[in-house]
């Protein structure tokens, strides 16, 4: 059994508005992909699958492609979904 822990998803902008939150504790597999990361949050709110390209994900305050790069995540991790940064 793959050992699990406490993570804080942290969410900015856009992501705040559908979540109706700008943080929260989840529980997840310590090893997970990316993607897998982001299909647990995800499936927490239905509504972030509409942005999803639209965001840069963070783990540990280093951006993360949503992919099949294996996380090895530690308790009380920070992940974040943050928004474009928009040019002008």
């Amino acid at each position: 059994m793959v050992p699990h822990c406490q993570v804080e998803v942290l969410y900015f902008a856009k992501s705040a508005e559908i979540t109706g939150v700008h943080s929260e504790t989840i529980f997840v597999p310590q090893e997970i992909k990316a993607l897998q990361l982001w299909k647990e949050i995800e499936n927490r709110h239905r509504g972030l699958a509409d942005i999803r390209n639209q965001v840069i994900f963070a783990v540990r305050q280093e951006y993360v492609e949503l992919g099949d790069q294996l996380l090895l995540l530690q308790p009380g991790d920070e992940i974040a979904i943050i928004p474009p940064i928009s040019g002008g």
